[in-house]
């Protein structure tokens, strides 16, 4: 995978284009209401995404994965979820299934989960560990992975 540009919002692109894939086909509908609720999960991860950001700013630390933590968030969103960009990514491309009407179009969520717990999080959690010690460490015991 040289040259891929290794990033959550790409893999969430993938998912969201399988999501679109499988909303072509036949299968189960989702019912009426999902546009709607799809539409609201979207809002919702958008505003967490933006929350999120203004933490990174204030505490000016790298919000790009990959890079080297300049200091610990347990602030704000991050008081929940250790990860609350990547849960708001899931809850984004939750949404984009559900306006698919099909529950089929719900499948590569979980495959987003597990890429993003495995090539991100968990990478960065020890990071997190490996710069900020005993201060991460009890981070990390207090909050939740995901929520």
């Amino acid at each position: 995978m040289r040259g891929f540009p290794d990033l959550p919002p790409i893999w969430l692109l993938g998912c969201m284009a399988v999501s679109w894939l499988l909303g072509r086909g036949p299968g189960p509908s989702a019912g009426g209401p999902g546009a709607w609720a799809g539409a609201a999960l979207i809002g919702v991860a958008l505003a967490l995404i933006g929350w999120c950001g203004l933490w990174f700013l204030r505490k000016r630390t790298p919000i790009e994965p990959h890079h080297r933590p300049k200091a610990l968030i347990t602030e704000g969103p991050y008081r929940l979820s250790r990860n609350p960009i990547y849960l708001a990514l899931v809850l984004i491309a939750s949404g984009y299934a559900l306006r698919q009407d099909t529950l089929l179009a719900l499948v590569p969520v979980a495959g987003l989960v597990w890429v993003l717990d495995r090539r991100f999080a968990r990478i960065e959690e020890k990071a997190l560990l490996d710069t900020f010690g005993g201060a991460a460490r009890a981070y990390v015991a207090r909050t939740r992975r995901w929520l």
